[in-house]
């Protein structure tokens, strides 16, 4: 059932609601933030030649560069004392991008999120497990805000604290669990530890964001739990966790709410805007922001966007499961190599278990892969025999060979239990 009638508006209503917030964006961000003002007269774009979205081509890109060379505040549209609430990224790579918020960008945070949850299967009553973090990080408060906006119970345990986490599952019957799709496995394999079989929880649903999401992945956690695992997408540049997510009833896709934040895949090496059903990088421009303004954001995201009515009845664009990142190709020995690829396999063999690290090396000029797996704890014959029927997989979808491929038992591998799981450790 769709929590807003917008929703389900027609696509020539959503147009013109489109092409009049994106307007008015566009002149929010020209008349009060200095990078924009600059960006924009360096186009040679003005506010004016913008009437709505068949202009967006016109306008410059925004990067994450651009909000660390503005850090801390530069990219604010607002005063200070208009604003309610600060938050930041991890700043793993550089310094954090820090984002803020009015009072009514929290009243649209709360109502995307709201609407996501419903759509998602969450209803009023249910009670619901939040295990995202909490503090900077948007999912813990994106989540918690959504729902008691939408009527049900949260529970906000944060991330981490794993035994907690199931003993409140267990204890008190939550109906959602709201995490990332690896510690969700890995609530799994410690709940069967304690000899609590994960299928006799009161569980329904589970939202999984924050980490790439695969089709077999989703498989996994949904027969481990006996629940409907749903994907949920955002960043905190835009809103945070909110602007698109999967509907229980297809599951094909995630509903973008484009009233509040219009999508773009382009070619991520030309920036060329490529048409409906291609891959490429996604941008996202908000269109309601205050406090924020983004103009075509380049979110890193590789996905494609259909505009098919979905079969749930909402007209809302759909994305696809996020493939990758397109700063997170690797190359080793001249060849490119998304570890999305590799995850594929793992995730795809019944005898694998869906835990896995990539290393890099480089020994002299030459640069070596290394990838470690586990076996499932289910998997009966030889590691030898497993690693062998891997590397066939992996020469199907890889241009380069492994150098090492080493299959290691159930729980060799670091978990994580706090914040987005690591794959990738680059040592060249």
């Amino acid at each position: 059932m769709a929590y807003s009638d917008t929703e389900m508006s027609s696509r020539d209503e959503l147009r013109a609601l489109q092409d009049e917030r994106l307007a008015e964006t566009v002149a929010r961000a020209y008349e009060n933030v200095s990078f924009y003002r600059n960006a924009l007269d360096d186009a040679g774009v003005s506010p004016d030649d913008i009437e709505g979205v068949e202009d967006i081509s016109h306008l410059p890109f925004t990067t994450k560069e651009d909000f660390r060379d503005e850090y801390p505040d530069g990219m604010f549209a607002v005063p200070r004392e208009d604003i309610r609430r600060i938050h930041a990224s991890s700043g793993t790579t550089g310094k954090p991008k820090i984002v803020s918020y009015t009072e009514s960008d929290l009243d649209v945070w709360r109502e995307v999120m709201a609407r996501s949850l419903a759509a998602a299967g969450v209803e009023p009553g249910h009670v619901v497990q939040n295990a995202y973090g909490y503090g900077l990080f948007t999912g813990g408060l994106g989540f918690h805000d959504g729902v008691e906006e939408l009527g049900a119970c949260v529970i906000p345990v944060g991330g981490g604290n794993t035994a907690r986490q199931i003993d409140m599952l267990r204890d008190l019957e939550s109906d959602v669990l709201a995490c990332t799709p690896s510690y969700c496995l890995y609530l799994v394999e410690a709940a069967e530890e304690r000899g609590i079989d994960p299928r006799d929880l009161a569980l329904s649903t589970v939202v999984i964001g924050a980490e790439p999401f695969t089709d077999p992945m989703r498989e996994e956690i949904e027969d481990a739990l006996d629940v409907t695992a749903v994907d949920v997408y955002g960043l905190s540049e835009i809103i945070g966790p909110g602007v698109s997510i999967e509907c229980a009833e297809v599951q094909e896709g995630l509903h973008v709410w484009e009233d509040h934040f219009y999508p773009e895949i382009i070619d991520p090496a030309t920036g060329e805007v490529l048409p409906e059903g291609e891959e490429g990088e996604l941008v996202l421009t908000s269109l309601t922001k205050e406090a924020l303004p983004v103009l075509r954001y380049r979110t890193g995201d590789m996905t494609s966007l259909t505009y098919e009515k979905c079969d749930c009845g909402r007209t809302a664009v759909r994305m696809g499961n996020v493939t990758g990142r397109a700063d997170d190709l690797l190359i080793v020995r001249g060849v490119n190599v998304y570890p999305s690829q590799i995850e594929d396999v793992m995730v795809d063999l019944d005898a694998v278990a869906p835990h896995y690290r990539i290393d890099l090396t480089r020994d002299g000029n030459l640069d070596r892969m290394k990838i470690t797996v586990e076996y499932h704890e289910e998997f009966e014959d030889s590691p030898d025999e497993l690693r062998d029927r891997i590397r066939v997989r992996l020469d199907e979808i890889l241009d380069v060979t492994p150098d090492e491929l080493e299959v290691v038992e159930p729980g060799a591998i670091d978990r994580t239990e706090v914040g987005k799981v690591k794959r990738v450790y680059d040592h060249r």
